[in-house]
């Protein structure tokens, strides 16, 4: 088969790829335009991204192998009906792990406290007894928002601190996995109840017509003005202002940002309003997944989803089988 590989980070485990045989062209860094040109003959595209021009281009796409578990920038309803889109995941332990370690950085003010003892000034208890202690995660609550691969791996993560975890999904009925133990599911329209009782809130939901501004003014105010928001799902499920002004106000203590806005005419990170110069929170590229374990076990599986389709076996996480 003629595979065509766009994404860069897949191309760094092209070892693990390529080991099965076929006609492999990497064309990573490329214009657009070339890609085009490649696609007609090709079987397979596996991509993070993928144009108008490359669906028309690619008609005989047998599959198209997204690298990530997102795959809104393919347009699918482009695609030939015989082409199947398939997708990959894998990150959710990896963004489990950050989820806590951005927690903790902001519960014991690293990044403050980190500044201060490079500029030379000790804070802490033991020279100012009257600074205020940090709570430990465990005794706390943290509250999801979804219970996919994300939000499950946060609530073992977390429970395995001590933490209490509770949720909220569209189904609150629906089986847990197995080992997976919350202190209570809640369906989606007690977000309040769950927002009030939290010290943790985490953002794990895809991001769709229902989802967009899930997180706006009225459901900041009603988190504890000590609670945290951490966004790993995608920036436009909070409502960009409304978190700045609860942040600048003190309405809630800090967030962990991970995931942006974009829009046109501002910086790569998406944001309009300057999070950068508030200290109550922690901003990262949107690399909370981005860890070898991640890469190589998603590398497996494209992998095993090209062997599966040489040799005519079902294909794993097909989010569009063929029409």
């Amino acid at each position: 088969m003629k595979i065509v590989l766009t994404d860069p980070i897949a191309a760094r485990f092209s070892d693990l790829l390529v080991a099965g045989g076929h006609d492999w062209q990497i064309l990573t860094g490329r214009p657009d335009e070339e890609i085009v040109q490649a696609l007609p003959g090709a079987d397979v595209l596996v991509c993070s991204r993928m144009t108008s021009a490359m669906a028309r281009a690619g008609g005989g796409l047998r599959l198209v192998q997204v690298t990530g578990a997102g795959f809104e920038r393919v347009p699918i309803d482009e695609l030939a009906p015989s082409t199947v889109v398939a997708n990959t995941f894998h990150h959710g332990r990896s963004i489990a792990e950050h989820v806590v370690m951005v927690t903790l950085m902001l519960s014991r003010k690293v990044r403050r406290t980190d500044r201060l003892v490079r500029r030379g000034i000790w804070e802490s208890v033991s020279v100012d007894p009257e600074l205020p202690l940090a709570d430990a995660l465990a005794g706390r609550t943290v509250g999801l928002l979804g219970l996919g691969e994300t939000g499950r791996q946060v609530a073992r993560l977390t429970a395995a601190l001590g933490m209490r975890v509770q949720a909220v999904r569209r189904d609150p009925g629906a089986p847990l996995d197995a080992g997976l133990a919350l202190d209570r599911v809640l369906p989606a329209g007690e977000l309040p109840e769950l927002l009030a009782t939290s010290d943790v809130v985490v953002v794990t939901v895809p991001l769709s017509a229902r989802t967009r501004g899930l997180i706006g003014a009225a459901e900041l105010a009603a988190m504890r003005r000590s609670a945290f928001l951490v966004n790993v799902a995608r920036g436009p499920v909070v409502d960009e202002r409304a978190l700045y002004d609860a942040l600048v106000e003190g309405r809630i203590a800090g967030a962990g940002i991970d995931v942006w806005w974009p829009a046109d005419g501002v910086a790569r990170g998406g944001a309009t309003l300057p999070f950068g110069d508030l200290e109550n929170t922690v901003l990262t590229p949107h690399n909370s997944g981005h860890t070898r374990d991640t890469f190589e076990n998603r590398a497996h599986d494209i992998a095993a989803n090209v062997a599966a389709l040489a040799e005519g076996r079902p294909l794993r996480n097909v989010v569009r089988p063929a029409r």
